[in-house]
């Protein structure tokens, strides 16, 4: 992945030649497909979000102003989409109240308790309030640092910054259990 070949696939789109746009979706889908699923946590609904994405990607390929990397402003312009998309028709989360024990004191397998609770982390912080889930899932799911996260998210990084920490703040009251597994690492 090079920004050469982006910059050298979108200037060929300009120009015309349409079919230099399957360069960028080969590139990126899978980057796409894995962020859209990190917001809904439903691969076939993360799958069209993503091709959503590239159709409003390729009718605004004109707008990247250049004055960051395509990737920013791909990530962006998906990210806007996927809030959109979760605000019109909102994935099947449930109440950080109701999210069940982290271990299962009677399981044999490391590997298992592993699983279990990385599930259910993923499921308090698809329970959280919009503005802290999507600061996390951009931060922590999708290793975004804070500058691409805030750009992506069209915030001022200070902002970004104290979203995760009361993301944070709130997993933890809800979460008490988390204290037992090595701490989420600051931003």
């Amino acid at each position: 992945m090079s920004a050469a070949e982006d910059l050298a696939n979108v200037e060929r789109v300009l120009a015309g030649d349409i079919a230099s746009f399957e360069g960028i979706v080969r590139r990126w889908q899978g980057p796409l497909v894995n962020m859209a699923y990190r917001f809904c946590n439903d691969r076939g609904r993360a799958e069209e979000m993503a091709q959503e994405a590239f159709l409003r990607i390729y009718r605004s390929l004109s707008s990247w102003r250049r004055d960051a990397a395509f990737s920013t402003w791909l990530f962006a312009v998906a990210a806007n989409l996927y809030r959109s998309e979760l605000k019109r028709i909102p994935a099947g989360n449930v109440a950080l109240d109701e999210v069940a024990e982290l271990k299962d004191k009677h399981s044999h397998s490391a590997e298992f308790e592993k699983h279990q609770r990385d599930r259910m982390v993923r499921k308090a912080v698809m329970a959280l309030p919009a503005k802290y889930r999507d600061a996390m899932i951009l931060y922590y799911f999708h290793e975004m640092d804070v500058p691409a996260a805030s750009k992506s998210l069209g915030l001022p990084e200070g902002t970004v910054k104290a979203r995760l920490f009361r993301g944070r703040e709130i997993l933890r009251s809800k979460l008490p259990q988390l204290l037992d597994v090595p701490r989420l690492k600051e931003a």
